[in-house]
């Protein structure tokens, strides 16, 4: 790099984001389970909204997401006025930090926490405060106690990832009771829609100016190879973001997708109920061969090993079953294996794995 040229202080200090892997070499039917992707796909009225957008790719898109927004509005019973758009939920909490916090600022976080919000925080110049959490699950009062003054922005993924567990909405709400004045609160609903009746924050974003929430299409809805998102908060800030994305940040393909996917509300219970199904299963049968794991109310499991050495172990004998899982050293958990539930013949196909990894006949 040129003298004198140099990025903003916090950047170099940015681990790179490695996604979950898709190949082994010399393996052709590789089971991918390190995404957290849902094995049925998106729903066929999203395909079909996908298709007709093609003939009309020599356009730009609309820049208010109108039509995107007033599905949302339809299905989840939010404001339409009060709904955001972005690349992915993660581009709305990014947006999130830069329009809130910054250098001498703090963004607080739990340390089992989706691995982006400290790049978040470091792209900002703001400082990362990494909470512990009880038995991994999110601690409201080990959070309370690490904000002060210089928190502008409080981080946690409900349900969190890699985790699977979540806090019920009392501790939520103590938890945006008790924050300080200039801080707010994002809650980070990636994997909401896999837990029945859930409203992912929606009542408490509805009574507090210091809530926002965010919801993804990557998951439940199959589009990750979209990239939409959305948030839903106070009127204020999410005139505020609108401020600084992108007048075109999402594709007309994409926005015709989300909207169909949305609203075949059908596809997404049928997926929901599947995924409970397979994940209730292939818990239970992996406890069985003593791999044990929380609860999840997500579409993974967070399998617990005796330690980091048989967890690398059973990782590297699942590769060479072809099955890709997805180590979690870097999220604070190293005798862990976070496996996202796939279809019946794949959680069959892991669990059959393991057994043969731990000596069991299965």
């Amino acid at each position: 790099m040129a003298d004198g040229i140099e990025p903003q202080p916090g950047i170099l200090e940015i681990a790179l984001y490695k996604g979950g892997e898709s190949k082994l070499d010399g393996v052709s039917n590789v089971l991918k389970l390190s995404s957290n992707e849902n094995p049925l796909g998106p729903s066929d009225a999203a395909k079909e909204a996908a298709a007709r957008a093609l003939h009309g790719l020599n356009r730009y898109p609309t820049t208010d997401h109108a039509a995107l927004r007033s599905a949302i509005s339809d299905v989840w019973g939010v404001d339409a006025d009060r709904v955001f758009c972005g690349v992915g939920s993660g581009d709305v909490l990014k947006l999130l930090a830069e329009a809130y916090a910054g250098p001498g600022d703090e963004i607080v976080f739990t340390e089992h926490g989706f691995s982006m919000y400290p790049i978040y925080a470091h792209a900002v110049g703001a400082t990362p405060v990494v909470v512990p959490e009880r038995e991994r699950v999110v601690d409201v009062d080990a959070i309370l106690a690490a904000c002060g003054p210089k928190t502008k922005l409080v981080f946690i993924a409900n349900p969190g990832n890699p985790t699977g567990t979540m806090i019920g909405a009392a501790e939520v709400a103590r938890l945006a009771e008790g924050l300080p004045p200039q801080t707010l609160l994002a809650l980070d609903g990636a994997y909401a829609e896999f837990v029945e009746g859930f409203d992912a924050g929606k009542a408490l974003v509805d009574s507090r100016e210091n809530v926002v929430m965010t919801r993804t299409f990557s998951k439940i809805y199959g589009l990750g190879g979209m990239r939409v998102g959305w948030g839903y908060g106070p009127q204020a800030v999410i005139d505020v973001l609108n401020r600084i994305r992108g007048p075109f940040n999402l594709s007309t393909v994409a926005l015709a997708a989300a909207e169909a996917a949305v609203r075949d509300t059908a596809h997404t219970e049928k997926c929901r109920i599947e995924n409970a199904r397979c994940r209730d299963w292939m818990a239970g049968a992996l406890a069985e061969l003593g791999v044990p794991s929380d609860t999840s109310t997500a579409n993974f499991i967070l399998a617990r090993f005796a330690d980091e050495t048989e967890a690398n172990a059973c990782d590297e004998a699942l590769r060479k079953a072809g099955i890709i899982v997805r180590k979690v050293a870097g999220y604070g958990l190293p005798n862990c294996l976070r496996i996202t539930v796939g279809d019946e013949a794949a959680c069959r196909r892991v669990v059959h794995a393991i057994a043969q990894f731990k000596g069991v006949r299965k």
